[in-house]
């Protein structure tokens, strides 16, 4: 059995969606296990006191979900072609998984969602694998073996599953396909990984 992680930010839902579709992804793998973990607000003040458990939705991420997981998908709506603060701020507090070596090998995809169709999505996308590279995480996009990745007319790129999410537009088909086709890619090489080692 592998466990994939998929570690999120979202705050107005269409992240989470993704995370949803591609946890649904993860699980048509025979053998793996999604696990969906989320991080807090941040304050502009200061860092944001929050309960370990939210009212809603996944619970908040702890360094040994990162530690134990055998996949990674990190996914942030976004935020000026990056990814979002809180999401940033989690994984600036990951140096010591660095030191040990904790995720090297592992693979790992990245997914957004943005409100504007040219609003930064594979920027955003890029920026989420700079940490994961540091970390020696294996960086899985999409082939356009996807069809969906040739016949979406919105978001999607070979870089990983990405949504455009303005005006409560609902995710179009393709949108669902690249998610769903990152979870099973992930399960699938996680697995493959596993057993070679």
């Amino acid at each position: 059995m592998v466990k994939i992680l998929i570690l999120y930010y979202s705050r107005d839902g269409s992240t989470a969606e993704m995370a949803n579709l591609i946890a649904r992804g993860v699980e048509s793998v025979k053998g793996a296990e999604a696990v969906l973990r989320t991080v807090p607000d941040l304050s502009t003040v200061c860092e944001k006191t929050a309960s370990s458990i939210p009212a809603a939705g996944a619970i908040y991420a702890t360094l040994d979900d990162l530690k134990t997981c055998d996949g990674l998908a990190l996914g942030s709506p976004t935020r000026f072609g990056n990814m979002a603060a809180p999401l940033k701020h989690f994984l600036d507090n990951s140096t010591q998984l660095w030191f040990s070596g904790a995720l090297s090998g592992k693979p790992a995809g990245v997914f957004t969602s943005t409100g504007s169709l040219h609003g930064g999505q594979e920027t955003t996308l890029l920026s989420m694998m700079l940490p994961l590279m540091h970390h020696g995480m294996l960086i899985l996009g999409l082939p356009y073996s996807e069809n969906a990745l040739r016949e979406t007319t919105s978001g999607g790129t070979p870089y990983g599953p990405s949504r455009l999410a303005s005006d409560d537009a609902p995710i179009s088909e393709q949108e669902k396909a690249l998610c769903l086709a990152l979870g099973a890619r992930l399960a699938k090489t996680a697995l493959m990984l596993k057993t070679d080692a």
